[in-house]
């Protein structure tokens, strides 16, 4: 029996990167999940090695239809849900004189506007003791350069879950947040590859992190496992990173 067996699990950018990585993970607890992310193709891709305990599901968390469409679907299809996996999120170099009202919008219309939206569709399908985990960053607590605003929205993710503990008081509903650090995803080597000095971005954080490298998708997901289960029932409001300890020293 996994930690998470008979449980329904939604995870939103969970066709790649640490979404993916946790799919694996919940499943392999014992959880059917359901991923949400934009790319047809990335989802077709993400689904043929989750295999029949997964179900792909098209759209956009700052689309307020494309939510309903995802919880109808889990309603519909499985009656409720146990495990919220808040997740899609971007970000990007910008910075200070070079900041556009395009790029502020992006970011906070997907990473803060997109998170407060799926947990509050989500919520009247949750059952008791669920679980919900919004993806916050080391970068929320500390000065980035360049990445100021993308910094800012995980700082107000950070805080909603600070505010929704709250407001979900006495729901024993629970809700989380999991900051990675330096993670070596596809999408951030992407991002570092945007500067043409990805081998020094990397250098630094290895040597900047007192365990000296960078993190596996696979890590944080075993954390998100942790929070998603009932070894977590009593945590809310909190915060776990999953660093290296990058931001603790």
């Amino acid at each position: 029996m996994g930690k998470l067996e008979s449980k329904t699990a939604v995870i939103t950018g969970g066709a790649s990167g640490i979404g993916l990585a946790t799919a694996k993970r919940f499943i392999a607890e014992g959880a059917f999940v359901y991923i949400f992310g934009r790319r047809q193709d990335t989802l077709d891709a993400a689904l043929a090695e989750l295999g029949a305990n997964a179900r792909a599901i098209r759209g956009d968390t700052t689309d307020m239809d494309d939510l309903d469409h995802l919880f109808e679907t889990v309603k519909a299809e499985k009656g409720g849900l146990d495990i919220l996996f808040a997740n899609a999120g971007v970000g990007d170099f910008a910075p200070l004189g070079q900041i556009t009202p395009e790029h502020l919008s992006w970011t906070f219309d997907i990473n803060v506007k997109g998170t407060l939206f799926t947990v509050q569709k989500a919520l009247p399908l949750f059952k008791t003791g669920g679980s919900i985990i919004l993806t916050g960053s080391t970068v929320g607590v500390t000065g980035t350069p360049a990445m100021s605003v993308y910094s800012a929205s995980k700082a107000a993710v950070r805080n909603l879950a600070r505010s929704w503990a709250l407001d979900l008081k006495g729901t024993d509903i629970r809700v989380n947040v999991l900051s990675p650090g330096a993670t070596e995803t596809q999408k951030v080597m992407d991002l570092f590859a945007q500067t043409g000095m990805e081998d020094d971005i990397v250098t630094g954080f290895r040597n900047e992190t007192p365990l000296g490298r960078m993190g596996d998708p696979s890590e944080t997901a075993a954390v998100a496992a942790f929070l998603a289960s009932d070894d977590s029932s009593y945590m809310t409001g909190g915060e776990i990173f999953v660093d290296g300890g990058y931001a603790q020293v």
